[in-house]
């Protein structure tokens, strides 16, 4: 499997038809989802007082994914200048830790329900 990815990898011509609609709904479904994640920790570090601990641990998850949501576009503006310049070695150093947000955020999901307290 790992020869077939790095022959994968080492192709120098790929080309691809980018719909219409791409720009738009890639940029739309990350503002909203960064828009949401911002609501999402507000509501809960505004109410962890009266819901305790899994409700701060569910606002740092949000955190985390509203954060991943700023690497995302950090990542594509440092692609275009990467283009530019003709240098990826920053694009994939930066892009490598990109996943890093989403994993704490599911350690701290994890840790909101395992404070859930009050079964009904």
């Amino acid at each position: 499997m790992l020869p077939t990815l790095a022959l994968l990898f080492m192709q120098t011509e790929m080309s691809a038809k980018q719909p219409s609609y791409f720009a738009v709904v890639l940029v739309g479904t990350l503002v909203a989802g960064g828009i949401g994640w911002l609501i999402a920790a507000v509501l809960g570090f505004a109410r962890a007082r009266a819901f305790g601990a899994s409700a701060r641990w569910f606002s740092m998850a949000a955190v985390c994914l509203l954060i991943y949501h700023i690497q995302f576009l950090l990542l594509g503006f440092l692609a275009v200048l990467g283009a530019q310049q003709n240098d990826f070695d920053s694009v994939l150093s930066f892009g490598a830790f990109l996943n890093v947000f989403v994993v704490l955020g599911a350690i701290c999901s994890i840790m909101g329900f395992v404070r859930l307290t009050n079964p009904r």
